[in-house]
């Protein structure tokens, strides 16, 4: 007989803005707990749980800072705003000066911010936009660069990143105008009023464009004003395979540049998957199977789906338990049927980057709940995968870095080959 150690290969399947609070419409109970979820909660029984402390004291609740979180990243030395991590996705190079920042395109209506998406823009049409805006507004000092949908790049060279900028997702139907950029010391004036004036530009130049008129015609909101937000310069941040030495090779799969740039800046590999949109008509299917393709050869995949984030932006409890169980059905539970009989062992975790509640249609900070499966883990006797039942999990709250040093340090598996 011949014993022969098998390397655990992991993989982290991110369940954007999935928690929830509870809900009075739901007898007092969170869409994870509404919902059938009969992979996650297998998972969480045979497994360990806990909750995460995914938000820094002191930051925002981003998806940025909370995806950082979740892969054990220490915020305050390396966070620069998700503009830079969404530059590192679509291949722009940040110059030393360069402040990069998210560039929404937003519908406004009136004095009032209606929505942060332009009721999901295409990216075809988003484009068009983009390059008008750069066209016309551009300059050596400011380039707009295209992204996905209505998240885009805008970068300003010698820009002052000390300013205080709202997120347009956590503003749903507020006047706009006092929401507008406000700089934080007295040099970065500038810059601020620099921004405010793009803004307003953008308003009068895209009221009447084409594509505009085409969509009000369809019944649908106008692209009609830029909202830049997050601003920061080129981030420091070390590979994952310098944090974790059983990390020599990953992959990040997901359909938003943000969370592609951490993956890029993270040393991850990343895969674009056809069909995935970052909505609850995303490709489901096809994300699962680049994930096992890439399992094959990675020791490590990111895998990030949006879907119940946007769902719980429009405050739609439908929607949202909808993409909740197509994340189990189509997601969770075919990864863990086609690994679990593989000759290397697979380590899976599931849990949300922050809660998103449909109640308030906004990120929150309360911490995460998350479950950690591998062959032959010791379960912890939590039954289900929700927010109150992962509080009784052997973890209890991680915070910082625990969470991913935990997952990284499952054991090695020894196989026993019987040889003749």
């Amino acid at each position: 007989m011949v014993k022969k150690e098998r390397t655990m290969k992991h993989i982290i399947v991110l369940g954007d803005g999935m928690a929830d609070w509870p809900a009075e419409r739901l007898e007092g109970r969170t869409l994870l707990q509404h919902s059938h979820t009969p992979y996650m909660d297998k998972l969480a029984c045979m497994g360990r749980t806990g909750r995460l402390v995914t938000v820094a004291p002191g930051f925002h609740p981003g998806s940025e800072v909370a995806n950082m979180s979740v892969m054990g990243y220490d915020l305050p030395k390396v966070y620069e705003g998700r503009g830079v991590l969404e530059a590192a996705s679509i291949g722009v190079e940040l110059q030393p000066g360069d402040m990069a920042m998210r560039c929404n395109i937003i519908c406004v209506e009136g004095e009032i911010l209606k929505n942060h998406s332009s009721g999901h823009i295409s990216t075809e049409d988003a484009d068009v936009l983009i390059k008008y805006l750069q066209e016309e507004l551009g300059s050596e000092r400011v380039h707009f660069h295209t992204g996905v949908q209505y998240r885009h790049l805008l970068v300003i060279k010698g820009g002052n990143k000390h300013i205080a900028c709202t997120p347009p997702h956590d503003v749903p139907l507020k006047p706009f105008r006092p929401l507008m950029v406000k700089a934080e010391t007295p040099e970065a004036q500038e810059t601020a009023d620099l921004i405010n004036d793009l803004i307003l530009k953008s308003q009068e130049l895209l009221k009447n464009h084409p594509i505009n008129l085409k969509r009000m015609a369809e019944g649908k909101d106008p692209a009609n004003s830029i909202w830049p937000w997050s601003p920061g310069y080129r981030p420091q941040m070390e590979p994952l395979s310098n944090m974790y030495p059983s990390i020599q090779k990953g992959t990040v799969i997901s359909a938003v540049d943000l969370i592609n740039g951490i993956g890029v800046y993270a040393g991850l590999q990343r895969v674009d998957v056809e069909g995935a949109t970052g909505l609850y008509d995303t490709n489901y299917e096809n994300k699962v199977a680049a994930t096992l393709e890439a399992l094959k050869t990675d020791d490590f995949v990111y895998l990030h789906i949006e879907a119940s984030d946007e769902a719980g932006h429009e405050g739609d409890f439908e929607l949202k338990r909808r993409t909740i169980e197509d994340l189990d059905k189509r997601v969770v539970g075919p990864i863990y049927e086609a690994v679990k009989d593989w000759e290397e062992p697979v380590a899976i975790a599931v849990l949300p980057d922050h809660p998103t509640p449909c109640e308030l249609r906004t990120h929150t900070a309360e911490p995460v709940p998350f479950l950690i499966y591998y062959p032959g883990i010791k379960p912890d006797g939590v039954q289900t995968f929700d927010e109150e039942a992962c509080k009784d999990g052997v973890y209890g709250v991680m915070k910082e870095n625990e969470f991913m040093n935990e997952f990284m340090s499952s054991p090695q598996i020894t196989r026993i080959d019987t040889v003749f």
